[in-house]
């Protein structure tokens, strides 16, 4: 019993240790929210922009990482604008850093994701068995990103990709070490319950009115579960675009 004790507490302490950006941004957020610090997005924007120059200066993240999270927090604040413009959801506070109507942070909330899979990457020696080929995954990932995008105009297509998504990964597992030992878990529940870590920091996000759900105009209410397929699909698209960097560095310490 003690034995899967400390194990499991190695793997919590390495979540946390993985979770340093996200945990920060959740942080900010609530402390800005909390002491009513106006600009809130705007100081947002640069508390995130310092954060990030910490972890690359302090080597916690590397010129290869910091690309990824820039290219993820393009990707998310691309979505950002098209949803919020939709009427999907609202930032309600007043910004100078707006861009048709979202603030320029907001990305940041997506570039912790890639964050913290770049982080778990390392701290927990991440490898990956029977990982789908590459014209597979850019498909898929194209796909997912898309249908965010076209759901608002044709029927969404996400029962489907979730059906190709168990074909395409239902071999695949994720190894992971602690205290040099290696375990293994099938990837789509991986990504099943990373969704589920995220829909909880929506809750959080929500609560402290960083954005909100036009049934939350009024009042608070829990995010609708519905919500967790879209994290869940998300996920992948993080995972696959730091999957490219992190299987393309083992190549060339291969070579």
């Amino acid at each position: 019993m003690k034995k899967y004790l400390m194990i499991l507490w190695e793997f919590l302490i390495g979540n946390l240790k993985s979770s340093v950006f996200p945990m920060l941004l959740i942080l900010g957020i609530i402390i800005t929210k909390q002491f009513n610090i106006p600009y809130r997005y705007d100081v947002l924007l640069i508390y995130s922009i310092i954060i990030q120059v910490i972890m690359y200066k302090t080597k916690m993240e590397t010129k290869q990482e910091i690309y990824i999270i820039c290219v993820f927090h393009l990707v998310g604040l691309a979505m950002e604008i098209f949803k919020v413009n939709m009427g999907s959801w609202n930032y309600p506070d007043y910004s100078i850093t707006k861009v048709f109507g979202v603030p320029l942070y907001s990305g940041f909330m997506y570039a912790s994701v890639a964050s913290y899979i770049c982080q778990a990457w390392k701290n927990f020696n991440l490898s990956l068995y029977k990982w789908p080929d590459k014209w597979k995954l850019c498909l898929v990932g194209i796909i997912i990103y898309l249908n965010f995008f076209l759901n608002h105009f044709v029927p969404d297509a996400r029962l489907l990709i979730k059906v190709a998504l168990v074909v395409i990964f239902w071999r695949t597992l994720i190894y992971y070490e602690i205290n040099k030992k290696y375990y293994k878990i099938p990837i789509i529940l991986c990504f099943l319950f990373f969704g589920i870590l995220l829909w909880l920091a929506e809750n959080i996000a929500t609560y402290y009115g960083i954005w909100k759900y036009p049934y939350q105009s009024v009042v608070w209410k829990v995010v609708s579960l519905s919500k967790l397929s879209s994290w869940f699909l998300l996920v992948i698209i993080s995972f696959i675009l730091v999957a490219f960097l992190k299987t393309g560095e083992e190549k060339q310490n291969i070579e």
